[in-house]
Formats: structure tokens, sequence, C-alpha cells
């Protein structure tokens, strides 16, 4: 399966991965080397610790190009008053009678804490390209239905904060 992101999560991604790999594996190589001259392997924190450093951050680096290598740049085609990549939202939740506020984001930017909300989520699918005003029935995984309301939306957000989840 391939992953809709931006162009700019994809520059994000590659940024971390320059950083990764021109910054912090060479601190943790020095790290291991210093570890290692210390003696007596089996029993030296520093060493094992240095090395776990080094298996995550190499994992991190092939999770990232991979990421990248197998991604779909996604080319927002909603219209201009609808719902769209990284724009705050408002609905209305008919099944708990409040309103909600969230931006939507790539999947690799979900954060429900923040309310970052990933446009491959049941609500995302439901009221993206969508208008103020409609209604629209959201389907979770588990079966669970409800409907929404789009109250407003906001398109005056950016993602230059947001940060690429963690796996």
């Amino acid at each position: 399966m391939h992953d809709r992101l931006t162009q700019s999560d994809i520059e994000k991604m590659q940024a971390e991965i320059d950083y990764r790999k021109l910054e912090l594996a060479p601190k943790i190589l020095q790290s291991l080397k210093e570890a290692r001259a210390q003696g007596d392997l089996s029993e030296n924190f520093e060493y094992h610790a240095a090395k776990r450093d080094k298996a995550k951050n190499e994992s991190r680096i092939r999770y990232l190009e991979r990421m990248i290598l197998t991604a779909k740049v996604f080319e927002d085609s909603a219209a201009d008053d609808a719902v769209a990549m990284n724009n705050t939202v408002t609905v209305f939740s008919e099944k708990t009678g409040r309103e909600i506020t969230f931006r939507i984001v790539t999947t690799i930017r979900a954060n429900p804490i923040k309310r970052l909300i990933s446009i491959e989520s049941p609500i995302g699918k439901a009221i993206y390209g969508r208008r103020v005003g409609e209604r629209r029935l959201v389907e979770t995984e588990t079966g669970e239905t409800y409907y929404v309301e789009i109250r407003s939306i906001d398109k005056t957000t950016d993602d230059t904060e947001d940060e690429i989840s963690r796996y």
C-alpha cells in the first residue's frame, strides 16, 4: 500500500533523514567507540545503549526512505469552498451533540491528541471535499455510524510546524 503524502511531508522526511545520517549517526558512532574503549563489553551499559541508539537510528532512516520511495504525492483537488488538506474544520457530531474542531492532515502527520486527523480516517474520508452545511455519514472500521454536519472551514492553516509521526 502506498501512503498519500504531500510534498511538504516528503521534504520533512528527507530533512529528518539528512539530520539522522549527517549529524546523529556520527555522534552515536563516537559514543559507541568511547564505550567500546572502556573494556569489558558484557556489563558496559554505555556500549549497549549506544548500540541500541544506532539500531533505532538506522531503523528510522530505513522507514523514512521506504515511505518516500513508496509514497504517492497527494494532489489536493477539493474546491475552494470545500474541506481540503490542512484545513481546520469544525463539525457538529449528532452522536455527542457537540462541536469538534480539528485539522485534516496526511496519515504520517496525524495526531489525535493535537487534533490532527488523517484524511484516511473515517471522519476525514466523510468530510473531504464537502462544504459548510453538509451533513455526512461517518462509518468507523467497527461498523459504527454517526452523522456530522460541517459548521466551518478555516483555510488559513499551514503545516510548517507539524511533525512526522513516529512508528
